[in-house]
């Protein structure tokens, strides 16, 4: 598995003092262009305690390593403010649950200096701080160095290195097109919700399947009709210390597949969402679910992405039908676009609002370009002639012999998709076969004759 070094570089460290919290940013992109350390925001948090609590969950899933838990690094933060809200991201070292804080412009009252994205520091002595913040204690946010100036006794500056790994990139950026798939499946009142997480098995690695049953929520060990996977109780933990100030929970699922499949759990929160992504299985990183390889072997994507990405300005909310007038395309490519964009980090979803944002992955970009090995590999067969077509068949010349490929139903008789079936996205060799139809539907008749 390979994998780079990020280096976190702070004017300062994060800090709270006297009910000050001053966030210090990293490299990112703004509005403006890519800025050593930008400055968002700076004004009151409204609703102190649970944006404190929110805060303090997205920082412990960047910790937390939820299968085989053991020490290791963590990643901070990322944070990007797109003009009414400020949203936060993490991912856990696991690469198995992704978590957003989305602060709305109900819970912030103050100004805006920037739109873009950034990591932000959150060490130890600030975990500790946020963690004694009261119902009614005042609560001031900075997003941005100039804060610090208050909020620190020192301008030492900080670096972090962390590594990294391919498939935690990957799995940032995937999350967010496999959550464009969902749909909602139940919610939750205030105090159902509470005695519903209250009620889950104390086991973390438990494995259920939830389904709704009138107002309430009905547990069982074998999925049903509506029912949404949750492996692994123990990686829904950040909520309950949000259970205070919720006022009500939705659990989002894709559709169809009897098999373990991904969730979402959110709780709405005053004036803020917190959601937490899962992968279908406690082992299971999202970075090899394979979800955005059909739409990223499209020969139009990587063109459309480039145009699409230029009309982005850290939007909240995509509105895919004007982006589509814009940009010139059919909507259809439009959402194609997006995909390969979330790929490189530069797109997320909100699952409340049925929507993508802007937002641009604050990492280097060649850390993040190139991260779909299936397809790397399926168009370096193209390229090299491994593959012959024949109507509704293909074989697929390998190192590990000739695979044959039906181009109908995606199957091959390669031992991934003997193993997967499909469930986690299309081999490399079905790429290749469906890279090379679609060139050969391309080409003019009288050139093959």
């Amino acid at each position: 598995m390979s994998q780079a070094t990020q280096t976190y570089s702070y004017a300062a460290p994060s800090a709270m003092v006297d009910g000050r919290l001053g966030l210090s940013t990293s490299g990112g992109r703004a509005l403006s262009g890519p800025a050593v350390a930008p400055r968002f925001f700076s004004g009151l948090v409204t609703q102190a305690a649970p944006a404190a609590a929110a805060l303090l969950g997205v920082a412990d899933v960047a910790l937390t390593r939820y299968h085989q838990p053991r020490p290791g690094w963590t990643r901070d933060p990322v944070v990007t403010c797109g003009g009414d809200r400020l949203r936060f991201e993490s991912f856990s070292a696991c690469g198995g649950v992704y978590a957003r804080l989305d602060l709305l412009g109900g819970a912030l009252d103050g100004e805006v200096f920037d739109r873009g994205t950034t990591n932000v520091d959150v060490n130890g002595p600030l975990r500790e701080a946020l963690a004694r913040v009261g119902g009614r204690d005042p609560l001031h946010l900075g997003v941005g160095a100039d804060e610090l100036v208050v909020t620190t006794l020192d301008g030492a500056v900080v670096e972090k290195k962390v590594p990294l790994p391919e498939r935690w990139l990957r799995g940032f950026a995937e999350v967010q097109v496999i959550a464009a798939g969902m749909d909602l499946r139940a919610e939750l009142t205030g105090m159902s919700a509470v005695r519903f997480l209250r009620s889950l098995p104390k086991r973390a690695t438990a494995d259920l399947w939830v389904a709704p049953a009138g107002r309430e929520l009905r547990v069982s060990d074998r999925p049903g009709a509506g029912a949404v996977c949750l492996s692994g109780v123990g990686r829904l933990a950040t909520l309950h210390p949000l259970l205070r100030f919720a006022k009500s929970l939705k659990v989002y699922g894709p559709a169809g597949g009897d098999g373990p499949l991904s969730s979402a759990w959110e709780l709405e929160l005053p004036g803020m969402r917190y959601t937490l992504a899962l992968s279908p299985e406690r082992w299971r990183g999202f970075s090899g679910e394979g979800a955005v390889l059909a739409d990223l072997a499209t020969d139009e994507a990587e063109a459309d992405a480039d145009v699409v990405g230029m009309l982005l300005n850290f939007e909240p909310e995509v509105e895919i039908g004007l982006l589509a007038d814009r940009a010139g395309l059919p909507v259809d490519r439009v959402r194609a676009a997006l995909t390969q964009l979330g790929t490189a980090g530069r797109v997320g979803y909100d699952l409340s609002e049925a929507a993508h944002f802007h937002r641009e992955l604050p990492y280097d970009r060649e850390h993040v370009q190139h991260l779909n090995p299936r397809l790397t590999s399926a168009k370096a067969l193209v390229e090299g002639g491994a593959v012959r077509l024949e109507g509704d068949l293909a074989w697929v010349r390998t190192d590990g012999g000739l695979r044959e490929v039906r181009l109908s139903d995606g199957s091959c008789t390669c031992a991934w998709w003997w193993d997967h079936r499909g469930s986690r996205g299309p081999c490399k060799h079905v790429l290749a076969a469906r890279i090379a139809a679609r060139a050969t539907e391309d080409v003019p008749a009288g050139v093959l004759q």
